[in-house]
């Protein structure tokens, strides 16, 4: 048994935004956004310092109120018990007793849950079997992440939100991270990722949410996010001189990656031909759409150029 039966997730939705706005003060943090958690997928939530992305998890766990607009988890207000338990939480900033073993912490936060994971499944999942007799305050930032990441997943959570989670670890830790992760969300398990890291949320995510300014600005998988942008990129080992290649009408933008130029362009298929025309030397020809980072830059740049352009209206009525 996992969690409680009478817990309403018949629709696949296991969390709700509807309409929701929250303000502190004269700043506004959400700005009437909607936001759907669906059964088995990883969510990855981005948007720039300020956007809103703590307000919205916060008001899903509960631990703030809504000034307007619906918040419901698992059908339930997010405050409920049986709601709570089915969720797994791993936020930026824990404070956790740091005389307690890493296995003591383990254990007391499974306590909590009415069906949980052993203190060895636990501890393996999140790669940390060999810091169980470890006081957690002797542990360094990024195993005490790595324990963070094992209390949040101990009690089954059918929904578990990771705000920045791989914060403080090195490049190894991360990548095993990541593969736990993808077991969760294999086992039917879904994920709410918050992170800074653009390349996390490109390896994982199903489905990405871009906030700026307190409202939604995009929602897809990453596919359509990278789609919504026209540029595409060129690399290419040339004898041709940069400063020629930015004077060249295809290109847009032209700069040195390393040894390699790298040509920004919509038109990629004449700037290949013209490339290959002008240099025969031409070598470590690769043609890429944007990454996820370009499309998010891109996203808001134009979300604030937008605003930019409203309250200038605004004030010029």
């Amino acid at each position: 048994m996992r969690g409680d039966h009478n817990i309403d997730s018949s629709s696949g939705a296991l969390a709700q935004l509807r309409g929701v706005s929250k303000a502190y003060g004269s700043l506004r943090a959400l700005d009437g956004i909607d936001l759907c958690l669906r059964q088995g997928e990883l969510l990855a939530l981005l948007g720039p310092n300020g956007a809103g992305k703590t307000t919205a998890i916060g008001l899903l766990l509960g631990l703030i109120r809504a000034d307007a607009g619906e918040v419901s988890l698992f059908g339930l207000d997010p405050q409920d018990i049986r709601a709570r338990r089915n969720i797994g939480v791993m936020l930026q900033d824990a404070a956790l007793p740091p005389t307690l073993h890493v296995g003591e912490l383990i254990r007391l936060t499974a306590s909590y849950y009415p069906n949980p994971r052993s203190v060895a499944e636990s501890a393996d999942l999140a790669g940390i079997g060999d810091l169980l007799k470890r006081p957690y305050g002797k542990l360094s930032g990024g195993q005490q992440r790595r324990v963070q990441f094992a209390l949040a997943l101990c009690g089954r959570p059918r929904l578990l939100f990771l705000d920045e989670p791989t914060v403080g670890m090195d490049i190894d830790a991360r990548q095993k991270l990541w593969a736990a992760i993808r077991h969760l969300v294999a086992e039917g398990n879904s994920v709410v990722l918050t992170t800074h890291y653009l390349e996390e949320a490109e390896a994982l995510a199903n489905r990405v949410c871009v906030m700026a300014r307190g409202r939604m600005i995009s929602e897809g998988s990453v596919e359509a996010l990278r789609a919504r942008i026209s540029l595409k990129r060129v690399w290419c080992n040339t004898r041709l001189a940069i400063e020629d290649l930015q004077a060249w009408p295809e290109v847009a933008e032209a700069r040195m990656d390393g040894a390699r130029v790298c040509l920004s362009t919509e038109h990629p298929e004449l700037l290949v031909r013209q490339l290959l025309a002008q240099d025969i030397t031409l070598s470590g020809l690769e043609v890429r759409a944007a990454g996820l980072a370009e499309a998010f830059t891109e996203l808001t740049r134009d979300d604030t150029a937008a605003h930019d352009s409203s309250v200038a209206l605004q004030e010029a009525a």
